[in-house]
């Protein structure tokens, strides 16, 4: 049966002072103007205290804390991080003792090999594809595939069995690599594969038994970092799936063993929102105490960003 509605009358409504109503946005939080040759400290402190501003400017302010305090800084990633050509950005945070620790996932070792070797990474898949040449660069999977035995051998994680064997064949651009600047300055950077989704996987050279042994001693090295993360920050970077999971899994694992990582300070940062992350490294994570961020801009851009900040704030 059909309704007949007439327009409501407005004559009941009941007002109030605004005087009396909490708002979210007052002008002491607005913007500054720039000055003209003013210092990249002074454009931080111009920001807006509002939203995503606020929100860098708390992230910078946590990291530079838990560096003055001593605390663990950690930060897990994908391979475009490397790709964007943030490795040097990455080398210079660990050389000044403010990265503790660097989680990749299989990819990162593809890339990060290729940049020490020649300068150069990333192919153009959409033109290799068609006729099947799509990751098969012999110097790639040898070089990573002797690596891998290396850490059979040695009983080494991926990460620094890579970084040393990069070190040991004095590639010509070692210098830019992240894996063997780590392996130089003594930074663990862990390897956190997913069989079938790196191009070596497709090669003879690959073994897969060494492989996944190097990556479980590394995910044990991971868990390691993440029990000291107390009154620390974590960020994740770029990493969608895997290394949200590895570091969701760390977590439960080391609180399950007794150790205390009540208050720390996580941050995701990525072009999206995606679930895993925001679940699994903004919310989860700190539900015990401390707070997570979700940044949301070209790594690029927000990374460099990021560690100019902290410079600026520890002096």
């Amino acid at each position: 049966m059909s309704q007949s509605f007439k327009p409501i009358e407005l004559k009941g409504i009941r007002t109030y002072s605004i005087s009396e109503r909490k708002s979210k946005v007052s002008t002491d939080d607005f913007a500054g103007v720039w000055e003209k040759g003013a210092g990249f400290d002074r454009f931080l402190d111009s920001l807006p205290d509002i939203l995503a501003a606020s929100d860098l400017k708390a992230v910078i302010n946590a990291i530079a804390t838990a560096f003055e305090n001593k605390k663990t800084i950690a930060l897990g990633m994908g391979a475009h991080v490397i790709k964007v050509g943030l490795n040097p950005v990455l080398i210079d945070l660990m050389e000044r003792g403010i990265l503790s620790a660097v989680a990749i996932n299989g990819a990162g070792i593809i890339h990060d090999f290729e940049l020490a070797l020649t300068g150069q990474t990333s192919e153009d898949v959409a033109a290799s594809i068609g006729d099947g040449s799509f990751g098969m660069a012999r110097e790639t999977c040898t070089f990573l595939g002797e690596a891998i035995q290396k850490a059979e051998r040695e009983s080494l994680g991926l990460g620094e069995a890579v970084g040393r064997y990069i070190l040991e064949k004095d590639l010509p651009v070692a210098g830019k690599s992240l894996l063997a600047q780590a392996a130089r300055l003594g930074v663990p950077v862990t390897v956190h594969i997913a069989m079938g989704t790196d191009i070596i996987h497709m090669h003879p050279q690959f073994d897969p038994k060494a492989a996944g042994a190097a990556s479980y001693r590394d995910f044990l090295t991971f868990a390691s970092v993440v029990a000291s993360l107390d009154q620390g920050v974590y960020l994740n970077i770029g990493s969608a799936v895997i290394l949200p999971e590895v570091f969701l899994k760390a977590i439960t694992l080391v609180r399950n063993m007794g150790h205390r990582v009540d208050h720390l300070t996580t941050v995701n940062m990525d072009f999206i929102r995606h679930y895993r992350p925001m679940t699994n490294v903004v919310h989860r994570p700190t539900l015990e105490g401390g707070k997570g961020y979700n940044l949301v801009g070209h790594h690029e851009i927000m990374l460099p960003l990021i560690a100019a900040g902290v410079l600026e704030r520890i002096g």
